[in-house]
């Protein structure tokens, strides 16, 4: 069968509603991370339905128990042609939000796939369900068209926590690290920058969530009486948070500021435009760092936000001077800055500004990674786009939002390389989640063409990352049993 031939009858399947019935039982799956899910669920998502998909394909596969207590499993399939082939490492999630079901539309549930025009509404279409459903669809697809064999290995990595901070993953690459062994990885995440264009990113903004807090007494005191001589919390905050940003958003402490965008990563992002669909909301055109576009404040800078901030009783305000005043803020940041540090920093930025009795406290957090514009991958994969589908994709440095890249860039040190098949309106962790058929289409026919292209020995740069490794046994590989952490 020729190229020509599987993208025909890939379209084909989709067309005849292949991907949608599979999607069907996947959505109905409650397999929300964030909000206690029902006992065995996240694992049934693994074992129930996609191990069995994944074993028809002759993928060899471990469901493995987070080494973080608590936290749902992982699953690591592997199809072996040849230890000699190189290897590509994917990845999904089949975890999502909560399903906040109250919210949804009028004619719409989380966990019921309903089909309106493009648009095929339910929890997980987006994010991201859909977006690993379209990749094992395409590749499925590849392996018939080639009578059972693709000329490479294939490995893939499904994780049930990504939702909540992927707890357990770092710790399972590192232990699995031999049976995760790869010369490339390629997998779906996060959204295109516009429904109509293919897009394509080599890692994300790292993430730093961070609460401010400030507590003057143990209880509120009645303003009329006290008013005048007593220090309120909600006003100090307040002004502490003003020395943070200016009052355009421009981050004004300079251990949170990153360094100039390379020339590289400029020349990537010239021309990018930021929104522009119909459910996009209106770029503020003044706000941020000045000097820059938008995508380059997007991708190749730092942001930092206010995401609650809150004292007293905002629901129900009374006439009392508040004991405590707290912030929940967020640095988004580029390669390069020190977020190791933040605590620190914004705590000595902080005293230096005159509110020494704030204090800092760090929640949550993850690295930032981007692989070398340079890297052959990159030029290869747009290629093989513009083959398949008649575009050339646009192409990031980097995603704006935040992944667990670093698990396969530093951990597994491979080259990391995503092709989003959402798009930014998608309302993802949001009420009336939402996956276009369109792009769905599209992105099945891409990587169709990106798992044939693979099997072309002379055309993909498998040196990219290092020369093709062997790949060890799976009775070899998999000698570290994954234990619970102590």
């Amino acid at each position: 069968m020729s190229r020509e031939q599987l993208l025909e009858r890939t379209a084909a399947w989709f067309d005849a509603g292949g991907l949608l019935q599979e999607m069907r039982r996947r959505v109905a799956i409650a397999s929300a991370s964030d909000n206690q899910p029902a006992a065995g669920v996240l694992e049934a998502y693994l074992s129930q339905e996609m191990r069995p998909q994944l074993e028809a394909l002759d993928f060899e596969c471990s469901v493995l128990p987070n080494p973080v207590p608590g936290n749902g499993p992982m699953l690591i399939a592997r199809r072996i042609e040849d230890p000699a082939l190189p290897t590509v490492l994917s990845y999904g999630h089949g975890d999502t939000v909560s399903g906040q079901d109250a919210s949804w539309r009028a004619g719409l549930s989380p966990w019921t796939l309903t089909v309106e025009g493009d648009r095929w509404y339910g929890r997980g279409t987006a994010d991201n369900k859909g977006q690993h459903s379209i990749n094992l669809a395409a590749l499925r697809q590849v392996v018939a068209a080639r009578g059972g064999r693709l000329g490479y290995n294939v490995t893939l990595l499904l994780e049930m926590g990504e939702e909540t901070g992927s707890p357990g993953l770092r710790e399972v690459c590192a232990q699995q690290r031999d049976l995760l062994r790869a010369d490339v990885f390629i997998a779906s995440d996060g959204p295109r920058v516009h429904a109509q264009r293919p897009t394509l990113f080599m890692g994300s903004r790292g993430i730093v969530n961070f609460a401010l807090r400030l507590k003057y007494r143990d209880r509120a005191f009645h303003s009329g009486n006290w008013g005048g001589v007593l220090a309120n919390p909600g006003i100090v905050m307040a002004h502490a948070l003003a020395t943070l940003t200016d009052a355009r958003g421009r981050i004004r402490v300079e251990g949170l500021r990153p360094r100039p965008p390379e020339a590289a990563v400029r020349q990537a992002l010239q021309g990018v435009e930021i929104g522009g669909d119909a459910d996009d909301p209106a770029i503020d055109p003044a706000w941020g760092e000045p000097g820059l576009s938008a995508a380059e404040r997007l991708m190749a800078w730092n942001t930092l936000e206010v995401l609650a901030l809150g004292c007293g009783s905002p629901e129900r305000p009374i006439n009392a001077i508040p004991a405590s005043a707290i912030a929940h803020c967020q640095l988004r940041f580029v390669p390069g800055t020190p977020w190791q540090d933040l605590q620190g920093i914004v705590q000595r930025h902080l005293e230096s500004h005159g509110f020494p009795d704030i204090a800092v406290e760090v929640l949550a957090a993850t690295p930032a990674t981007r692989l070398g514009m340079h890297s052959p991958w990159i030029e290869w994969l747009c290629d093989s786009a513009q083959r398949s589908v008649g575009k050339r994709p646009t192409v990031l440095p980097n995603l704006a939002g935040s992944l667990p890249n670093d698990a396969f860039a530093e951990i597994l040190g491979l080259p990391t390389l995503w092709l989003p098949h959402s798009y930014p309106a998608c309302a993802q962790h949001a009420p009336n989640e939402h996956l276009l058929a369109s792009v769905a289409r599209e992105g099945l026919l891409l990587m169709a063409g990106v798992f044939w292209d693979l099997g072309e020995p002379r055309h993909a740069p498998w040196s990219a990352g290092g020369e093709a490794r062997s790949v060890p046994s799976a009775e070899t590989a998999l000698r570290s049993t994954v234990r619970p952490a102590a």
